[in-house]
């Protein structure tokens, strides 16, 4: 009989929905339950998309015996990390105070009134070398819960007490100027793996942002060493097992430092910041070999994670069949009988396929050297080589098709929602691809419409409620729930002004800043100066988050600072940047201790410090004058340029001092580049333009 996750929309929550656990899903109703019955409560958070979070289940919560003593103990509940950020971010820190380490799954024993004192990640079901099982666990809490309380709680507090700490901003008088850009440098080149890229050692995550502010320090200093670290880097994981090289897109980390092995489950979060990262790198270096893995991702996205109302799915699983990764590998003998002799040849030749195989005697594919040095080698004309690449890469794609697919965790998070967005949304401007901003537009037509409530304050999860196939164009009815959160409300503004520089549609900006302006009512802390995680309106836990550190995303006050940066610029209002300059002023430490912990704020502190560039073009979209500007304009790295565009009319949103009285010269497409609204004499011809970048 089903438990009451039942209930859920989270495909995490639906998958322990038929558990004999007695599950509570996080609420007042598990809290007040466990008061009434004098129990503790068992807290376990993990993700749909989570290998060890299967493990778990299947091993233990799927187990008659050991749920029978849960359910006789303890009020158990279960949390989707993704829907519920700021739960696990509190107890994720407890476990990490407590134990020195944390992860996923996460299991905590809190007392009724929500605080923790003893946790830990994956426990077996049965003892092992160096490590209790899971019900030597349970019986031990239990016991100590009822005979050691007071001890448990003294300890508690210890833990509370640092969560607090650390949750308080850290009070500096320092500047917030470049010094702490260039600070940075030796930091984060000094632990790069020159030889394979990344980060030195294993297992190895992408860090897009590290990359990103590296690409930005290039563009300072012109720094040959520093491009090459990002290129290798770039090179190093497209070539890799990380990559899908047949179907496109990103895996989580590789659990070696080669790039080779991966972790198989697919973010969305990854592969949207990856998407931006190559697509800078290609704008700086010109690598054909970038532009490819934006397109393929973006293909895979549209392909296989995005729902029929525009939503992008949150992950895919690593396991198929309850094996990790096997929907993804080959054997050599499978590769023989799909293709012809000729193109088995080619494809165990270029994705280094071997009888032995590289992966539990399958082979993940992979690119032992690059296409270009492939090309070479193979003495045939590259054009034709790269067709035929292509056309074998097709049909190991539909082949792979037929397979049992991991599954798809479809809930719609308006965060990482939004940082896809914004990748359709710049990838289609700079490479001219309109089909692409039309994606980003209707993703932000379901965000902005449909993932709100009836007082019109942002949602933080979408999920599709009819029973139809979420591919065709009826799939579009569904269910929004939960407050949005502080990174819901800055990752969407920072898209939504990429949106209007893709579109030059100003009510994106409109709606930036009405989201702005909320995000500062409900998540400002006037006292700090620092945003909050989350608002007074979401439900109170031990401490009200605040977590300024990078982690697999940026930081939502990092995002929310570069965000208000930029929509100070589009409106002309100074109060955004002061409150964007201000809350980095509470980040100067990390910056000056561990900038590789904040690289998305440095990224923030570039822009303040930079003096943004503003670029206006003033012509019809079509008119082949602005698409040559736009061109020229997309064709570098520029992360610091602000482009805003109109056709001139007169009333043309009066709101923006960056189009106030922009008109057009003699008719043709204008381009005004000016520097803290400062102008130089508007031009009309792209050469004209290229000598005032410049």
């Amino acid at each position: 009989m089903p438990n009451r996750l039942a209930n859920e929309t989270s495909p995490y929550l639906l998958q322990h929905k038929d558990n004999p656990v007695d599950w509570y899903p996080w609420g007042d109703e598990a809290f007040a339950a466990a008061t009434l019955l004098n129990k503790p409560i068992l807290l376990s958070i993990g993700y749909s998309s989570c290998h060890w979070c299967h493990v778990m289940a299947h091993e233990s919560f799927e187990n008659e015996s050991i749920a029978a003593f849960m359910n006789a103990n303890y009020v158990n509940i279960k949390v989707d990390r993704e829907e519920l950020p700021d739960v696990d971010s509190i107890y994720m820190t407890a476990v990490q105070a407590m134990t020195g380490s944390g992860g996923w799954p996460l299991t905590v024993f809190i007392t009724p009134d929500g605080h923790p004192f003893f946790g830990g990640t994956y426990f077996p079901p049965e003892d092992r070398p160096n490590m209790a099982g899971f019900p030597r666990i349970l019986g031990a809490i239990s016991d100590a819960y009822a005979n050691k309380r007071d001890e448990l709680l003294e300890n508690s507090q210890k833990v509370v007490d640092s969560i607090r700490e650390q949750s308080t901003p850290r009070k500096n008088e320092g500047s917030v100027d470049e010094s702490l850009i260039f600070g940075s440098f030796t930091h984060l080149v000094g632990n790069a793996d020159l030889e394979n890229g990344g980060s030195q050692g294993a297992p190895k995550f992408p860090q897009p942002m590290i990359y990103e502010l590296l690409l930005r320090y290039w563009k300072r200093t012109g720094s040959k060493q520093v491009l090459d670290i990002v290129t290798l880097t770039l090179e190093k994981m497209a070539h890799g097992g990380i990559y899908d090289q047949i179907g496109g897109g990103f895996a989580r980390y590789s659990v070696d430092e080669i790039w080779l092995v991966p972790h198989f489950e697919k973010m969305l979060y990854d592969n949207a910041q990856l998407v931006l990262l190559y697509l800078h790198a290609y704008q700086a270096t010109k690598k054909p070999l970038f532009k490819r893995i934006v397109e393929e991702t973006l293909e895979y996205v549209s392909r296989e994670m995005t729902h029929a109302a525009g939503g992008f799915y949150s992950a895919s699983d690593a396991d198929s069949e309850g094996v990790e990764g096997k929907f993804f590998v080959w054997t050599s003998d499978e590769i023989d009988r799909l293709l012809s002799s000729t193109d088995a040849e080619l494809a165990k030749a270029y994705w280094g396929v071997t009888e032995e195989g590289n992966f539990e005697e399958s082979n993940i594919l992979y690119l032992p050297m690059s296409r270009e040095e492939f090309l070479s080698r193979s003495g045939q004309e590259p054009a034709d080589m790269i067709a035929d690449i292509e056309r074998v890469k097709g049909l190991l794609l539909e082949e792979r098709s037929k397979r049992v697919a991991p599954g798809i965790d479809d809930k719609i998070l308006t965060s990482w929602n939004a940082l896809m967005l914004k990748a359709f949304a710049e990838a289609g401007a700079v490479l001219e691809n309109d089909d692409w901003v039309a994606v980003a537009e209707k993703n932000a037509r379901l965000l902005l419409d449909q993932v709100k409530d009836s007082e019109g304050r942002l949602l933080h999860t979408w999920k599709a409620t009819d029973a139809s196939d979420s591919h065709s164009d009826s799939g579009s009815a569904g269910e929004a729930r939960i407050l949005g959160y502080l990174d819901d409300h800055a990752y969407l503004i920072d898209a939504l002004l990429t949106l209007y520089e893709a579109t030059f549609d100003y009510s994106y900006v409109d709606e930036a800043q009405r989201l702005a302006n909320q995000m500062i009512e409900r998540f400002w802390d006037s006292d700090w100066q620092v945003f909050y995680d989350t608002s007074l309106e979401h439900s109170k836990l031990l401490v009200r988050p605040r977590d300024v550190l990078d982690n697999a995303v940026p930081s939502g006050g990092s995002v929310a600072a570069m965000a208000l940066l930029r929509l100070s610029v589009f409106t002309g209002d100074s109060e955004y940047a002061r409150k964007a300059e201000a809350s980095m002023q509470a980040l100067i430490l990390h910056m000056e201790q561990a900038p590789a912990a904040v690289t998305s704020w440095l990224s923030a502190v570039d822009f303040l410090r930079s003096g943004s560039q503003e670029v206006v073009l003033i012509g019809d979209s079509d008119d082949t004058g602005i698409v040559e500007m736009k061109r020229e304009l997309h064709g570098s790295f520029s992360p610091n340029t602000v482009l805003a565009g109109g056709n001139g009319e007169s009333g043309e949103s009066n709101d923006s001092p960056l189009l106030e009285g922009r008109e057009q010269i003699n008719g043709k497409a204008t381009a005004y580049v000016c520097e803290n609204y400062a102008c130089k004499l508007p031009v009309t011809s792209v050469a004209e333009l290229i000598e005032q970048l410049s």
